[in-house]
């Protein structure tokens, strides 16, 4: 793994913080995704011969985080690029491949996607969104929750199980499901979060699907969904450090500007060096996120899963951090909306929260990497 960026991600940092910019914290989403679509953004880790950019989710990570540091993320990065268009990418049949990734790539189309359930989380082993063979369709019935983006998607990728003809046990299978398929239903979450991206429950009843809906092989279910899953947090780590980034600006502007007693309050301790740990917070879980995202795109995915779900949790603590400091440097100031800072105590809170908990991701850790017991 590279230890410094190369001159490649170095100009593609370069050149989206500038796209950035122009847009700002008052973008237009829809303006802002044609425009990164435009200059091949969106597309950077799919294949070259589907119109993508050829490179990985190390790219595409770089993408999310320089937008999210000029205080425009763009959340749905996270799931139609990085999660739908890879799964899609590594598995999908040949045209399903045509269909989907060129449209991705150049932001015609996006995708959602759809694993969590209201009483399984996003616990594989415990969904019950069921698939069963109907003649050679598919029927899908179900509930999912906190599904991002499907108003705006033109498919949502769902998750659900089918029966295993030689076990008789339910095994994950991923489908696409078109916006406007009879039986498939959504009704908008009032959520306190303030985002562009809206939530979603859906319902699927007996949502009849032709074969080709099935993503790839029947029998690849669970590999294909750790390999979306683990872009989801990388990216998911990406989208919190230009968070904190974004915060942390604000409050070192205003830290060298607001002087008290013939000094700027950046020349106190008490306000310097929190500032100070929270950038060594952010730095760190770059390099975490970096190294996930390396040993993805070199096709190792086990160590990605372990790298990946370390990275989210760092940035998702970096992030909170950086956020809160922020605000208590501007003080008052800080909870106006003139200075953008106050919406993001809550949005910080997701990168804590989702896609997956700080507690699951400990279990993981604690499990999975030191060997201990199972809690769960």
């Amino acid at each position: 793994m590279p230890t410094t960026e190369t001159e490649e991600h170095k100009a593609l940092r370069s050149a989206v913080s500038a796209l950035g910019k122009r847009h700002g914290r008052t973008y237009d989403r829809e303006q802002l995704w044609s425009e990164a679509a435009k200059l091949g953004y969106l597309g950077v880790n799919l294949p070259e011969e589907y119109g993508g950019g050829g490179g990985g989710i190390s790219e595409l990570s770089i993408v999310l985080e320089e937008l999210g540091a000029a205080g425009c993320p763009l959340l749905m990065m996270v799931v139609s690029p990085a999660i739908c268009g890879t799964v899609i990418a590594r598995f999908g049949t040949e045209p399903q491949k045509q269909t989907w990734l060129p449209a991705l790539a150049d932001g015609t189309r996006t995708m959602a996607f759809g694993i969590t359930e209201p009483d399984a989380g996003s616990n594989s082993h415990r969904i019950t969104t069921t698939a069963r063979k109907d003649g050679t369709d598919w029927l899908l019935t179900g509930r999912k929750v906190f599904i991002s983006g499907v108003d705006l998607a033109d498919a949502t990728l769902i998750v659900g199980r089918t029966e295993d003809s030689r076990t008789g046990r339910l095994k994950p299978c991923l489908f696409i499901v078109p916006r406007d398929a009879d039986g498939f239903t959504r009704r908008q979450i009032d959520m306190e979060l303030q985002a562009a991206e809206k939530q979603f429950e859906l319902t699927l009843d007996d949502v009849r699907l032709p074969a080709d809906a099935l993503v790839g092989d029947e029998d690849a279910g669970l590999l294909q969904l750790f390999a979306g899953l683990n872009p989801e947090r990388i990216m998911t780590a990406a989208f919190a450090i230009g968070m904190g980034r974004y915060a942390l600006a604000r409050a070192v502007e205003y830290a060298r500007d607001r002087t008290v007693w013939d000094a700027p309050i950046g020349a106190h301790q008490a306000i310097a060096h929190p500032l100070a740990q929270a950038h060594i917070d952010l730095e760190l879980a770059r390099l975490m996120m970096q190294k996930a995202a390396y040993l993805y795109d070199a096709g190792d995915d086990v160590g990605a899963g372990e790298a990946a779900n370390m990275a989210k949790y760092a940035a998702g603590e970096a992030c909170v951090r950086a956020v809160d400091q922020s605000v208590h440097t501007l003080g008052g100031n800080g909870l106006t909306r003139e200075f953008g800072l106050a919406s993001l105590i809550t949005a910080a809170r997701v990168a804590r929260i989702a896609p997956v908990s700080r507690e699951m991701i400990l279990n993981y850790v604690s499990h999975q990497t030191l060997g201990l017991p199972k809690s769960y």
